[in-house]
């Protein structure tokens, strides 16, 4: 059944049947509203369909290729040198003739040093695994907006489940208030007021109910869906402090520590930069004044006189070394956020629990209280609205102390990576 249908069908039911309903719905809705939503949308069913259609996914494929065509390309070796010279072309005297010129085919290789190859093989295997772990903590930058979203979807439920109660309330009193207008036991502006709270507490539910749909829209659009689905309660409403946090490594330090290989694995092809290449050539000289051939061989090598790539491998140290205090430096703020999150956690899923044990019965205990004071005369109907009121502020506060329990645990679980595995197989993908 719709949520916004649910208080139509409450409304239909007598006073105390409503409060009872109401208590029910609010204090414990897992039980009053299993049966009433089959087959709610889970967590992790949203975030494996944002997963399937993510956007991103193809131009992180695309870069995955990319670096695995550098990785190639820095294997392939150096190509060869075919060269042709003549000299004594021509010029003057007994050279003015092609009789004595000179032609010369050469071949030459340039001969690489100092693990030069392996160490740009290397480097570019490095940085594959740089692109694909920057895909990984994308994905689960992804899972935490897809969950801060579901947690906002759930909220906005909850908050239209208590707008529902409060309309409930403002029908039930409204009714009191005409039948004791009828009978000349309040005034005629009592009535009056009691059919404003109604609308007021009318144009609040479909407010709310409103924003519970754009909740869902929002949420549905991580996948580039309609937001035509259920969202189950007693998950929201079920919290409990968080468990410790997971020793492991994230993809977020893991990406620190490849980035650290790659700067490690360019000191190499900075240092390898430091030893010359020499040049071998070898070719066939023709002599056209005679028609006699000959064998040339030589070579060359740089003189590392000037430029001997100091100044380039002390870059790349200080490179490596900078990726190794940014690990240091992540660690330290992730264990803060941890503790500073889990201590928020524990908070407020221990003020959830005591609203829902201490404060909301006995707002529900003062509310029946007045209430049938009112019908004996006891009270006025202001008395009534008040009592009515400190109940929805009650579960109002409970809702916005679940709303930011939720959202803190989404950023928990980026931290810890608890998600991670719920897109393994799209993330196995682009390997």
């Amino acid at each position: 059944m719709p949520i916004f249908h649910r208080g139509r069908a409450l409304a239909r039911l007598a006073p105390a049947s409503q409060i009872a309903a109401l208590v029910l719905a609010l204090t414990a809705p897992g039980a009053a509203l299993a049966q009433a939503r089959p087959a709610p949308l889970t967590l992790p069913e949203a975030i494996g369909r944002a997963a399937t259609f993510d956007p991103s996914a193809p131009g992180a494929q695309a870069r995955l290729d990319a670096a695995r065509a550098a990785q190639r390309q820095a294997d392939v070796r150096l190509n060869p040198t075919l060269g042709l010279e003549v000299e004594n072309f021509t010029g003057s005297g007994p050279f003015s003739m092609l009789g004595r010129s000179e032609t010369t085919l050469s071949y030459q290789q340039t001969v690489e040093r100092g693990g030069k190859r392996a160490a740009r093989t290397g480097a570019a295997g490095a940085e594959i695994e740089v692109t694909r772990l920057r895909h990984e903590v994308r994905r689960l930058d992804l899972i935490k907006e897809v969950q801060t979203a579901y947690a906002e979807a759930l909220a906005a439920e909850a908050e239209l489940l208590i707008t529902e109660a409060r309309l409930l309330a403002a029908h039930s009193s409204q009714q009191d208030v005409a039948r004791r207008v009828r009978s000349a036991r309040d005034p005629l502006f009592a009535g009056a007021r009691a059919e404003t709270l109604t609308a007021q507490a009318e144009i609040a539910r479909d407010r709310a109910r409103q924003a519970a749909l754009d909740a869902r829209a929002e949420l549905a659009r991580f996948w580039g869906g309609a937001p035509d689905f259920a969202l189950d309660l007693e998950g929201f409403f079920k919290v409990s402090a968080p468990d410790a946090a997971p020793a492991g490594e994230t993809a977020d330090l893991a990406l620190l520590t490849a980035q650290s290989a790659l700067a490690e694995a360019r000191i190499q092809v900075e240092r390898a930069r430091q030893v010359s290449d020499p040049a071998l050539r070898a070719g066939v000289r023709y002599f056209g004044d005679g028609s006699e051939v000959a064998l040339i061989v030589g070579g060359t090598i740089p003189l590392q006189r000037y430029d001997t790539n100091k100044a380039g491998v002390e870059r790349a140290q200080a490179e490596r070394n900078a990726t190794l205090a940014d690990i240091e430096a992540a660690r330290l703020t992730r264990e803060r956020d941890i503790a500073r999150l889990t201590a928020r956690l524990s908070a407020s899923a221990a003020e959830s629990e005591r609203i829902r044990a201490e404060v909301v019965p006995a707002a529900i205990r003062t509310v029946e209280l007045v209430r049938d004071g009112f019908n004996r005369g006891g009270f006025q109907h202001l008395d009534v609205t008040e009592a009515e009121r400190a109940l929805a502020d009650a579960r109002e506060r409970r809702v916005v102390v679940l709303r930011q329990h939720h959202i803190d645990q989404a950023a928990l679980d980026r931290l810890t990576g608890r998600h991670a595995g719920l897109v393994t197989t799209q993330t196995a993908e682009t390997r």
